[in-house]
């Protein structure tokens, strides 16, 4: 394996990640291009032809590739590679991805879900190395998870263990992206901190964000006018945070983790988000179980679903 390497992708709503990974995690060359939008089809192409060009890049050739490993949104069956449907990937239903990609590429290929593949890569080489029982979340355009317990990825029995997003938060809360009511996603992803924005400049909320057109108020943009000291934004981060402490509270209980690793674009917000998680947890959960978790921030920034994706391959390939 010394002369191998794999080739991880992450696939994601807007943008997909390709990048040689080395077997001690390290990555040495990537690509990045936007997501097909018209089906799975066009993304196999698009992800073939990039695929060449990343070894071009790297100087390697189709033979030193060990594997192709795939993170992609769930829900799915990573035993057979099947992507059901995803909520952010329009037009997609029961799609054999693992197959038609390793036929189209010519290259062994595993497909994992997007959120796992993470909590694997900070296993792995990340904030949680050496942590055998740890809970990803990553919390962006929508809210995902994965567990690892005693060491090994939890898949469960469909294969679809660890949507943490789809907990139920507020029962008569807002329509979720999965056609499902009051889910963590809903109240608390990156999407939902711009509704929550919006509706608040709308109703005449005082707030410097009221200066932005509707489409700038980004959870991004709520993020920064917190920083900034505005009240009515770090009252939504605060709101956003809280339902996803009262999620955390609950997997603290159920599975005890020593762990919480906090990863997405909105989780770069750092402690604006992470504290009301924090402190929800503690009130919430019982007390061992809370002290013994910690909450923290994700260590491998953009290449976490990469390395995530590698990683797959490297233990389910190695035999």
């Amino acid at each position: 394996m010394a002369g191998q390497a794999v080739v991880g992708v992450d696939v994601g709503g807007t943008k997909t990640l390709l990048a040689l990974v080395d077997p001690g995690g390290g990555v040495r060359a990537r690509r990045r291009v936007e997501t097909p939008q018209r089906g799975p089809e066009d993304l196999v192409q698009v992800l073939v032809r990039e695929l060449e060009a990343l070894l071009e890049q790297a100087g390697r050739r189709r033979e030193d590739v060990l594997g192709l490993g795939v993170g992609a949104p769930g829900p799915l069956d990573p035993r057979s590679g099947v992507v059901f449907e995803p909520p952010n990937l329009a037009g997609w239903r029961d799609v054999p991805l693992a197959a038609m990609l390793q036929e189209a590429a010519g290259i062994p290929t595993w497909v994992e879900n997007d959120a796992n593949a993470a909590a694997l890569a900070e296993a792995w080489v990340g904030v949680g190395t050496g942590v055998r029982d740890l809970i990803y979340i990553t919390v962006s355009t929508g809210i995902g998870g994965g567990l690892i317990l005693d060491g090994e990825l939890y898949h469960g029995v469909s294969g679809t263990a660890g949507e943490v997003g789809h907990m139920t938060v507020e029962p008569e809360g807002p329509l979720c992206g999965c056609g499902r009511r009051g889910h963590l996603e809903a109240v608390a992803s990156g999407g939902a901190i711009a509704r929550m924005a919006q509706e608040a400049v709308r109703a005449g909320r005082e707030t410097r964000l009221s200066a932005l057109p509707s489409q700038a108020l980004t959870a991004e943009a709520v993020a920064e006018a917190a920083a900034q000291g505005d009240a009515l934004a770090r009252e939504i981060y605060a709101r956003a945070g809280s339902y996803i402490g009262l999620a955390v509270a609950s997997l603290v209980n159920v599975l005890n983790p020593a762990m919480v690793v906090f990863g997405g674009g909105v989780s770069k917000a750092g402690d604006l988000l992470l504290e009301p998680v924090r402190r929800v947890v503690r009130e919430r959960a019982f007390r061992r179980p809370a002290q013994a978790a910690q909450i923290v921030p994700a260590g491998l920034g953009d290449d976490v679903g990469v390395i995530g994706a590698a990683a797959v391959v490297y233990r389910r390939g190695r035999g």
